[in-house]
Formats: C-alpha cells, sequence, structure tokens
C-alpha cells in the first residue's frame, strides 16, 4: 500500500494547490469530456418509427425529396447523413441517380388522375386496361394494378424493402405508399410484413445503431453519432459494451488484443495448474505429472528426470538414488539456452493474468460492497441536520467512488494490453521494434503510478465513514479525495495517450482505442416514441 505522504512521488503537484482546489473539485458535477459531441440513444420498437422519421425528415427538406426516396438514399449510404452531405457537393442528380431515385416531373401518374378512362397496354400481362385501376412510378413506367400487386408480393416474400420497377433494366424504386397500398388491398399480412423490413432496414442497414449484446437481450439499439465507431456506450440495461466489436467495454485495450484474451482467457486456470502441479522436461520443454512415489520421472519423448530438481538423468536408479546424479546441495548456476521457454510464457501469462483479475475482482467488491455503504453514509450524512449544509453535502463521496470504479476498470484492462503488446504474439515493423523499449518504459511507469492512487483512493474511500467523523475530518478527506480523484483521471488520460500515439502506431496494422471517459462509457438516453 502506498504511503500518505504526497511528496514521496515527484510526479504529484503541491497539496496547497489541490486543497484549493478543492472547494470546487468535486462540488459540481464534472464537465463533459472534451471533444465529445456525439448523442448515444436507446432505441426501442415503440421509438424505431420516431427515429427513423428523424432521418428521413431531414433528408427529405435537404434534397425536396419523397419519403421513399429519402429512404433509398439514406439505405444507400447506410443511414449515414454525414456522407450524404459530403456526395450532395459532387452533385444532386447525380447522387440521387447512383442511389436508384429517378425524378420524373411529368409522368403518366397525372394523365391517369384526369383521364380514368384512357387505356393503356399492360406489358406484363399483355391486357389493354384502364387508366383507373393502372399505376406509373416516378420512372414513368406504368402497369396494372394486378400485375404490381404480383410484383410486390413476390419481392416481399423474398425478403426485399427495397422494390425496383418491373421494367427491364429500370433502376428506380417504387414508392412504398404504392406498395402498403396494393399490397394491403390484397394481401394484408404481406403488406404488414413490409412495413416491419422498412422498420428493421434502420438497424440492419445502419452502420450507427446495433443492438444491445445484453444477456438475456434487452430489445434496444444503440445509436451513436456519425463516425463513432470506437466508442463505448452504456445501454439503459446497465450494460457497457464496445460499439465497434460489441464485446463488453474493453478500453484502454484495442478490440483486436480484446479478442485475443478472451480466447485465451479460459487457460488461465488450467496453466495455473500446469505450473503448480508439473515440472517441464530438460528436453522438450513440455510439461510433466509426476503420478508415482519415484522421484525419476520419464517424459515421452524419452528423456529422464529428477524430479526433485528438474534435471536432466540416466534411466538407472534405486528407489533411494539415481545413478549419476546427486541434487541435495543448492547450487547457483544459470540454465542459458536450456531455459525452459514455455514454462516461462505460462508464468509470463500468469503475472498478466493474476493482475488483470485480482484488479477486476477488487472492483467488483467496490461495486457491490463499498458502493451501497458510500450510498447508506451519504444518506445519513445528509438528513443529520445538526451538521452545517456545506458538510452534509456527500454527493462527492459517490463521484469519487465512480471515479474509482472506472479507473480500477482501466488498470485491470491495461495488463491485457501490456501483455500482448510487449510479447511476442503482434506483428511489429522491425525498424520500430527498437523505440519500444521507451514507450514501454512510460506506460509501466503510468502504470505502476495509476495503480498506487487506485488503491490510496479506494483506502481511504473505505475509511471515509462521515456519518461518525468530526467536522474537520471530513473537511480534510473531502480534500484528499478531489485531490487523488484529480489524479487518476490525468494519470489515466496520459496512458490513453500513451497507448494510442506511442504504442499501437508500432504495430504493423495499427489499431485504435475508445476514447477515455472519467465517468465510464457514455449513457445512451431513451429515445421518445
Amino acid at each position: 500500500m502506498a504511503s500518505d505522504d504526497e511528496e514521496e512521488y515527484g510526479y504529484f503537484y503541491d497539496d496547497d494547490d489541490a486543497e484549493e482546489d478543492a472547494a470546487a473539485g468535486l462540488e459540481q458535477a464534472p464537465a463533459p469530456p472534451p471533444g465529445r459531441s456525439a448523442d448515444y440513444w436507446a432505441i426501442t420498437q415503440e421509438s424505431l418509427p420516431a427515429a427513423q422519421k428523424q432521418d428521413l425528415s431531414t433528408v427529405m427538406n435537404l434534397l425536396n425529396v419523397k419519403q421513399h426516396q429519402a429512404r433509398a438514399l439514406l439505405i444507400h449510404h447506410r443511414w449515414r447523413i454525414d456522407g450524404i452531405y459530403d456526395r450532395l457537393d459532387k452533385g444532386r442528380e447525380r447522387m440521387l441517380r447512383d442511389a436508384g431515385i429517378v425524378l420524373q416531373e411529368n409522368n403518366m401518374a397525372a394523365v391517369g388522375s384526369t383521364t380514368p378512362w384512357r387505356i393503356v397496354h399492360c406489358n406484363v400481362c399483355f391486357e389493354d386496361i384502364s387508366m383507373g385501376v393502372v399505376l406509373t412510378m416516378d420512372c414513368g413506367h406504368c402497369f396494372c394494378n394486378d400485375c404490381w400487386t404480383q410484383h410486390f408480393y413476390a419481392a416481399v416474400e423474398s425478403g426485399k424493402k427495397q422494390i425496383r420497377c418491373m421494367e427491364v433494366k429500370c433502376p428506380a424504386f417504387c414508392d412504398e405508399e404504392h406498395v402498403r397500398r396494393l399490397l394491403g388491398q390484397k394481401y394484408p399480412e404481406m403488406a404488414k410484413r413490409f412495413n416491419r423490413f422498412l422498420l428493421e432496414s434502420y438497424l440492419e442497414d445502419n452502420d450507427s445503431v446495433k443492438w444491445c449484446p445484453s444477456t438475456p437481450n434487452c430489445g434496444r439499439a444503440i445509436r451513436v453519432g456519425a463516425g463513432e465507431r470506437y466508442c463505448e456506450v452504456e445501454c439503459p440495461c446497465g450494460l457497457s459494451f464496445c460499439f465497434n466489436c460489441m464485446a463488453h467495454a474493453h478500453s484502454p485495450c484495442p478490440c483486436t488484443i480484446w479478442e485475443k484474451w478472451n480466447a485465451k482467457r479460459s487457460d488461465g486456470e488450467s496453466i495455473k495448474w500446469i505450473l503448480a502441479n508439473t515440472k517441464s522436461c530438460p528436453k522438450c520443454f513440455k510439461p510433466i505429472e509426476k503420478n508415482g512415489g519415484c522421484n525419476l520421472v520419464r517424459c515421452k519423448c524419452g528423456q529422464c528426470m529428477c524430479w526433485l530438481c528438474g534435471g536432466g538423468t540416466g534411466l538407472e536408479h534405486t528407489w533411494t538414488s539415481i545413478a549419476g546424479h546427486s541434487c541435495n546441495r543448492y547450487k547457483e548456476e544459470s540454465r542459458g539456452k536450456t531455459a525452459d521457454t514455455s514454462r516461462e510464457q505460462m508464468q509470463r501469462y500468469k503475472h498478466y493474468y493474476d493482475r488483470f483479475k485480482i484488479h477486476g475482482d477488487s472492483c467488483n467488491v467496490e461495486k457491490q460492497k463499498l458502493g451501497p455503504t458510500l450510498k447508506e453514509r451519504v444518506r445519513l450524512l445528509e438528513s443529520d441536520l445538526k451538521r452545517p449544509l456545506s458538510i452534509r453535502d456527500g454527493d462527492w463521496l459517490i463521484r469519487a467512488h465512480r471515479r474509482l470504479l472506472v479507473s480500477r476498470q482501466v488498470l485491470s484492462r491495461s495488463y491485457v494490453f501490456a501483455y500482448y503488446m510487449f510479447g511476442s504474439d503482434l506483428q511489429m515493423q522491425p525498424s520500430v521494434r527498437a523505440g519500444l523499449g521507451v514507450a514501454r518504459n512510460l506506460f509501466e511507469d503510468q502504470q505502476e503510478q495509476l495503480e498506487q492512487h487506485v488503491e490510496r483512493l479506494s483506502e481511504l474511500l473505505a475509511g471515509a465513514d462521515v456519518v461518525v467523523m468530526p467536522e474537520a475530518e471530513i473537511v480534510q478527506a473531502k480534500q484528499k479525495a478531489v485531490t487523488f480523484v484529480k489524479t487518476v483521471e490525468r494519470l489515466c488520460g496520459e496512458m490513453y495517450k500513451c497507448i494510442q500515439e506511442e504504442l499501437v502506431t508500432l504495430l504493423k496494422e495499427p489499431v485504435t482505442i475508445a476514447p477515455y471517459r472519467p465517468d465510464g462509457p457514455d449513457k445512451a438516453e431513451e429515445l421518445m416514441a
């Protein structure tokens, strides 16, 4: 546990400065992190039409097009309005044409509305049909209602949500209102299915919307801002997840590394058992389990070894000794090139896995036990009318606890990143590997400092029984909490910066991590229906 003497660490700013800031430090809610501009929304089945209508209305007003044309354009651009703005610079007509949208000012639909007695020829059923039962699309092609209905039925039956005109090689999409009307007259269930397809397209074809991966599923989809691919978000159901890979929130660990870790983590207990119950063959380095009383063990590769010291021996032995071998005296020796690399790799994994798990377990305890304890202390403190109002305000405890949990999670996951970044699993340019040592020293120094201050903040909050503490001690505890919170925030931010700017850029395939948020993943708000 770190000492309480603040000056023990040269990187820590003066206590006097911290105490001057304490009066305002945790009194007010923290300002939003710099650079945050995206909104995060939770969409339910009830609010899905409203969410879709927002984007449709934006494009309809921007380009002066109908709803089905706006939908076709949004689906073409995977519901990215910023992508539509970018393409608009190259010309409105070209952008619409590329999305299969055909605009025609004077088509036969207008004629049909004023001359219903006119007879036209349907090129599908080859019948002469009255204009009153003929439908003309935006592209100007017209066919009888029966043929259109069968065409719509077949398209919806095959799962299509965008239905093109029946004319050969015509790229235009049919007006969804016409599809609903004709299907509703003859196949109402198919019309309902078509409506469902249109709603679901907002989720299935939208790069900015994904289902919450909670188990069991909460039924919400999360929408993030345009371009917010690498971000972490908290669903109203309580699950925090990475929007890019859909795994549980894992920053500052990149998605590719977290995926490798999850695949390997299941081996953690097995590795611990192997290290505790086996020894390595001095020839092939594979682990050997002793299942008899004799201390001479023979590997499958044929090599014999002494179980007491792990050294290679011959086969000749008795119950009391091994021929030509003695190991009762301790000897200082280096194994050199014969070092057990496989066991060293397991020891290395255990080093990082233990620290990952210990900090993760500590976070769970601090969340499940310390959290409710602090809330109860705050409740009792605020109800003590004998104390001054400034003392009764205990929100600083709750905010400091929230920072503690976030910092603990960052610390835990930083060991996952370090295991792979400083190992041999990731490909790195030979020309830049020489610079890894400097960046590694910086990272591990930040990690060590963060670890020390997280433990000190945890100790402070656990011992802050503000219900019985004198007022002077409450003020002092609050000042220390402000100091520790600012420090862990700074160290977390610097660690994220080191990872993104100094370390992952050394990889052959650079990756991106979600930005650091002192309060944890951004919370998605429920979108009203």
